[in-house]
């Protein structure tokens, strides 16, 4: 396995493992990534300044993905996002590589690194807070994503 830039190339397998993500967890329906509009785009989507997205790669498939991009209405808080694995990947490791290099490059552009998901999500929330999330009881503005109901913060 191994981690690199998504290429334009990567948009619909990137958005396949997403969907797939969304509907082990029941988390297909709107206020969730299911219904951004821009989720089979997030090459074009993550050439912006401050964004990044990077996947997992191994046997030629994509198998685990990560991006950073900015929080409205807060130029010093970035947000980590899009952040999902396929089962292959999960316990591997490469998750924790994949947030490293997330981070990394948020420290060069931010302050604070903010996220959204699920409750279910539970290894998820369990691997945020090893990482230095804190948990926070609403969240930092109002997203797309109204069906989250886990927040997390991280200085950087």
């Amino acid at each position: 396995m191994f981690i690199r830039e998504i290429q334009e190339k990567d948009n619909q397998e990137v958005e396949s493992l997403i969907r797939s993500c969304l509907i082990e967890f029941g988390a297909n329906k709107s206020g969730t990534a299911w219904a951004d509009p821009n989720l089979g785009d997030f090459y074009h989507l993550y050439q912006r300044e401050g964004s990044r997205y990077w996947v997992v790669e191994h046997n030629s498939t994509v198998v685990a993905g990560c991006g950073i991009g900015p929080v409205e209405g807060f130029s010093h808080i970035c947000e980590l996002q899009k952040m999902y694995a396929l089962k292959e990947a999960r316990g591997t490791g490469i998750s924790y590589e994949l947030l490293q290099i997330s981070l990394d490059f948020a420290k060069e552009h931010y302050e604070q690194c903010y996220l959204e998901t699920l409750n279910n999500m539970v290894a998820a929330n369990k691997f945020y807070i090893k990482n230095g999330f804190i948990s926070l009881d609403e969240p930092l503005n109002a997203t797309e994503h109204f069906a989250c109901d886990a927040w997390y913060i991280k200085t950087l």
